[in-house]
């Protein structure tokens, strides 16, 4: 595994198979009565976040803490961010404190690639989202999900998504999802169509490994997962489209859209939802509407991915302890009695 995540990217198709393996390890966690393993125990993570995000934040917490790392958050409202300190200066102190790993959200695409390759912390960093530009491990646990449902829990292992037909829809321009998904999806070998009103189509978009259509009805009979996006209007800056309601009836999903595609499809969203805007509540509440197992996953795949950037490449359930030195035989006694009553 590589050093830091900054971008899905920057995975090879190995790397995301393990990340999607690992995370199936870790999910089997969750179901234990104890939800809690020993690996990160001692290692500190900060979850530096300059954007809001209740999601994300929580679901990196969650994960953490199933490690048994020590967590500190750092939230940029009300911190010395607001009163005008840099990013630079941020990092040094988070330096200066010790920290093994840091969590980003920034609203400046390139700031984790930034704080990754500055020098300024010798951390693992990871990124939760920058801008308009990247977020590899919502892309990670959309990708767990698709293959939990479409391959299968065990099936699954060890394979990726060829053949698979995905077709992301709505506000693509501003969305750092969507960007991620096509990387990573394609990496996995499927396809990615993008459906999208003109105006919210980004510049350049045909140099990405996709197609793009825009016409959502012809593509839905023949999609194996499709992701609905929220319409960002925080970001937007100008009229993208008419009416609410226009976009709603030729970019919304509702039951009769749902019903055009195939039997075994699944309907994604990376939430929050705007209910009656890009997805109506008949589709939001179905059956085949991933939204919760994405949340669930999420932290499943945030523990795989700050494993093996941090904890190392024994498999991380069975063997959550390094090898002791067979020199010092009452070592090695002491390590197996700690982890038996850890397990406990």
């Amino acid at each position: 595994m590589m050093r830091h995540l900054i971008s899905a990217a920057d995975l090879t198709r190995d790397d995301a198979v393990l990340i999607l393996d690992t995370a199936e390890e870790m999910a089997r966690v969750a179901d234990r009565p104890i939800k809690k393993l020993p690996t990160l125990r001692g290692r500190t993570v900060v979850n530096l976040f300059f954007e809001d995000s209740t999601r994300t934040r929580i679901s990196f917490e969650a994960a953490e803490k199933r490690l048994s790392a020590d967590v500190i958050n750092f939230s940029a409202k009300g911190s010395s961010v607001s009163k005008g300190e840099s990013l630079k200066d941020t990092a040094q102190t988070l330096e200066a404190m010790g920290v093994d790993a840091v969590v980003i959200r920034h609203g400046a695409s390139g700031a984790p690639y930034t704080l990754a390759n500055s020098g300024w912390v010798d951390a693992a960093v990871i990124n939760a989202g920058d801008g308009t530009h990247q977020h590899p491990t919502q892309a990670l646990l959309d990708a767990f999900t698709m293959r939990r449902r479409l391959v299968g829990r065990d099936t699954g292992l060890g394979q990726d998504l060829s053949g698979r037909r995905i077709t992301i829809v709505g506000d693509v321009l501003h969305s750092r999802v969507a960007r991620s998904n096509v990387d990573l999806l394609h990496t996995l070998g499927a396809e990615v169509t993008l459906v999208a009103p003109p105006t919210l189509v980004p510049v350049g978009v045909e140099h990405w490994p996709c197609e793009v259509s825009y016409d959502l009805d012809r593509v839905l009979p023949k999609s194996d997962a499709v992701m609905m996006l929220r319409v960002q209007r925080e970001r937007m800056n100008a009229a993208f489209f008419p009416t609410e309601r226009e976009y709603s009836r030729r970019y919304g999903l509702d039951g009769e859209r749902m019903a055009k595609m195939p039997d075994h499809a699944i309907v994604m969203h990376p939430g929050p939802m705007v209910r009656g805007m890009e997805i109506t509540a008949e589709v939001a509440d179905s059956d085949r509407c991933t939204v919760v197992e994405q949340v669930a996953n999420g932290v499943s795949i945030r523990m795989a991915v700050l494993y093996l950037l941090l904890g190392g490449q024994e498999p991380a359930v069975t063997h959550t302890r390094p090898p002791v030195s067979h020199h010092h035989p009452s070592n090695e006694r002491s390590a197996h009695t700690d982890f038996a009553a850890e397990e406990k």
